[in-house]
């Protein structure tokens, strides 16, 4: 049987380990904090879920708009003023969930006989694995196969340590049992906008300091605004063009420091200023692995890396720091690896969510891409408080865009930002994937009042505006 061995147990670790046993190979999988890795136990499913809380006060603060009151009277009684929020019982509730995932994942691996070892593994050349059990002791592996998948760890600033107390990165903010006085969120990529919109919901006094000039730098510009403009709509101090240089505890406060000299005090921080690939004492250069400047790991399209027989797999590859890219990586390396058909990972077909509210999520063409194409790409975007559906939930902020080529109408990409952009993202990405034009796209039916109205009506228009005389029935 073909030796397979796979250092970390995130999504793209337990998800090639799955696919390797599927395929016949005898996998050993190592993980030293629980199967799931990061992305179930100390990230993507403990942060969605506080999310989860989150977007249940953000109904409950749209409320009174939908003539929902409570029997007291007075200036200030309404829906929101008698909920309380109880962080310690919140956060619970988002570990136990988080340990549960990790529980169903590694009875799964067992379920197909994946070996399991509980401990650190680094190479001794290209088809060696020496695996450090939690007892200190080592073993020898040969492998025909490797795949390294061993994730991210906080980026933290050596003027502003994280204690796990006031000063938190992303894995420490569960430690909290009652919410901030006033949270300062240093950060304003996803991390950050995340953590800030979800704080912000529960009640919390929130400033978010960016060092760009407007949240999500990274995203579509328009999706960027709306959500800027919730947020200070809501009250959130947003310090554009600021960046943050040290974190001190001063006995209940937090002061962060400036660049420019100023000051910002608050009751606790968030440190959401990117992360670091888990590289560093893995024998990686030594058995021919190349490294990025930054340290991730270089990979192709399959998953490759420059030695021999050695996959990786992702965050600490830096091709997409996503869950679900990281999960495709693993599956694609063992596909490659153990010789079944295999296409090579398209970035254009991944979908993106931002989980703010509103949520903002992404598909294929970006609208810089559409701006600098040679093509005269088609674009529309339609505003959400023109759909019947959102009008009926009181819902005002948010959007839907669509790009297509202008000769056959094929949907290239799309933009969402409403409730559950996540789920209406779906949709885009399909027609996407398949090459649909706006045409096929916008005779299909929608449930009549839906969100995704908005998605198919997009592409009616797109049509309407006559991208081409080519689409003219």
């Amino acid at each position: 049987m073909t030796s397979v061995v796979i250092l970390g147990g995130g999504p793209g670790g337990y998800e090639a380990a799955l696919v390797g046993a599927q395929l016949g190979g005898e996998v050993t999988l190592i993980e030293r904090d629980g199967l799931g890795g990061a992305a179930v136990l100390t990230d993507c499913v403990p942060s969605k879920t506080l999310i989860a809380t989150a977007e249940v006060m953000s109904s409950i603060h749209r409320a009174a708009e939908l003539g929902l009151r409570i029997w007291e009277t007075g200036p200030d009684a309404s829906v929101a003023s008698s909920v309380t929020v109880d962080l310690a019982m919140v956060n619970q509730r988002v570990m136990d969930l988080a340990r549960a995932q990790s529980t169903d994942i590694t009875a799964k691996l067992r379920s197909q006989d994946i070996r399991i070892i509980d401990g650190v593994g680094r190479l001794a050349g290209p088809e060696t694995v020496v695996a450090t059990h939690a007892d200190g002791t080592e073993e020898t592996i040969a492998a025909d196969i490797i795949l390294v998948a061993t994730g991210t760890t906080p980026r933290e600033l050596p003027t502003a340590a994280c204690d796990g107390e006031r000063i938190l990165n992303w894995k420490q903010v569960y430690n909290l049992t009652e919410l901030p006085e006033r949270l300062i969120v240093v950060g304003s990529g996803v991390t950050g906008a995340e953590f800030a919109s979800a704080y912000d919901e529960l009640g919390v006094d929130v400033v978010l300091v960016s060092s760009r000039d407007k949240v999500l730098p990274g995203q579509d510009s328009d999706a960027a605004e709306v959500l800027q403009e919730v947020f200070e709509r809501r009250g959130m101090q947003i310090m554009s063009r600021s960046r943050a240089v040290s974190a001190v505890r001063e006995a209940d406060e937090v002061v962060v420091a400036l660049e420019d000299g100023r000051e910002v005090r608050g009751s606790h921080v968030l440190m959401a200023v990117g992360a670091l690939p888990n590289t560093e004492g893995l024998g990686l250069e030594e058995a021919g692995v190349e490294l990025g400047p930054g340290g991730h790991i270089v990979t192709d399209g399959v998953s490759r890396t420059t030695a021999r027989g050695v996959y990786a797999a992702g965050d600490c590859t830096g091709v997409f720091a996503l869950a679900s890219v990281a999960a495709m990586q693993g599956r694609i390396a063992m596909w490659h690896a153990l010789g079944d058909r295999v296409a090579p990972l398209d970035m254009q077909k991944v979908s993106s969510n931002v989980f703010t509210s509103p949520e903002i999520a992404t598909v294929g063409m970006t609208q810089q891409q559409a701006a600098s194409s040679e093509l005269r790409i088609a674009t529309v975007m339609l505003p959400l408080n023109s759909n019947a559906r959102a009008k009926m939930q009181g819902l005002r902020d948010g959007f839907v865009k669509l790009f297509c080529l202008p000769v056959t109408g094929i949907i290239l990409g799309g933009v969402v930002v409403a409730p559950h952009a996540s789920e209406l993202i779906h949709a885009i990405a399909v027609a996407v994937s398949e090459r649909l034009t706006v045409d096929q796209f916008s005779t299909d039916f929608t449930v009549y009042p839906s969100l995704s109205g908005s998605v198919a009506e997009a592409a009616r228009q797109l049509h309407s505006r006559g991208v081409t005389p080519e689409l003219t029935v």
